[in-house]
């Protein structure tokens, strides 16, 4: 892991660099997938403005509810610890409810087709958190529980990690299983049909796959900034009731379109 790339004279932090590549990269293979469609790029982009912000807000909110208990509240006015709390992590799962409110007000403030636009697209946001997945284990956070089997990994001082232990790569696993999931969805949204009308599924089948590796996930991880509730992880009660509201979705769908039929 290296928690800075030198380049240039430059000493640039790997997590960040990591983020920024996978959103690059998934614009790029959005832009692909929206052309296709006959959708226009531009209006991604401007749906991409509200759900980056929001989305970047959420799962700030979200890791400062789970890291409640290490953050010294008596202090938080004082410029150096808020800029230090600030500067912490993130929690995906805030970012997707943030990013999810993003796309609605984009949708209704510009009278976008922003569901559909976001049904072609979805593949890129697995894309893009698996590279987001290789900053965490360059920055050394979200890391796995203690290992001491073939594959394990031991972080060096200075990171997010506990130094010296062999942990499990948590961070690299759900990184392969992510690139393998934009790859099914992307297939999936190229070969599926759409003669009933339009319906979210390729976002019902990335909700669903994704809170399923993540809760299967936590139980591999050891990071103490997770929330425990219960036998659970916050991720993991998230990733239930995402997991029951899209089922409960998907059965409201299909009856009101076989009543309209």
């Amino acid at each position: 892991m290296h928690m800075f790339f030198h380049l240039f004279g430059l000493t640039i932090p790997a997590y960040g660099s990591m983020i920024a590549l996978g959103i690059v990269l998934g614009n790029v293979a959005a832009w692909r997938a929206l052309k296709r469609q006959g959708l226009l790029f531009i209006d991604l982009l401007l749906i991409e403005a509200y759900a980056l912000l929001l989305g970047f807000a959420g799962a700030k909110i979200l890791y400062l509810i789970t890291a409640a208990n290490t953050i010294d509240w008596s202090r938080i006015f004082e410029a150096d610890y808020l800029a230090w709390v600030l500067s912490g992590g993130f929690v995906f799962y805030g970012g997707i409810i943030g990013a999810a409110l993003g796309i609605l007000i984009a949708a209704k403030a510009h009278k976008l087709e922003a569901l559909k636009i976001a049904d072609t697209v979805i593949f890129a946001i697995p894309l893009a958190h698996g590279f987001g997945r290789i900053g965490c284990f360059c920055a050394g956070c979200c890391y796995g529980m203690e290992y001491h089997g073939s594959l394990s990994v031991v972080f060096p001082e200075g990171c997010a990690a506990p130094p010296g232990v062999p942990l499990f790569p948590v961070q690299l696993l759900e990184s392969g299983l992510l690139f393998l999931l934009a790859l099914g969805l992307w297939i999936f949204g190229r070969t599926y049909r759409r003669e009933d009308g339009f319906f979210p599924k390729s976002i019902c089948v990335y909700v669903i796959s994704y809170a399923v590796i993540r809760f299967v996930l936590e139980f591999l991880r050891d990071d103490a900034i997770r929330g425990i509730y219960g036998p659970f992880s916050t991720s993991q009660w998230i990733s239930l009731f995402l997991v029951a509201a899209v089922i409960v979705y998907m059965i409201s769908a299909k009856r009101k379109r076989a009543r309209n039929h």
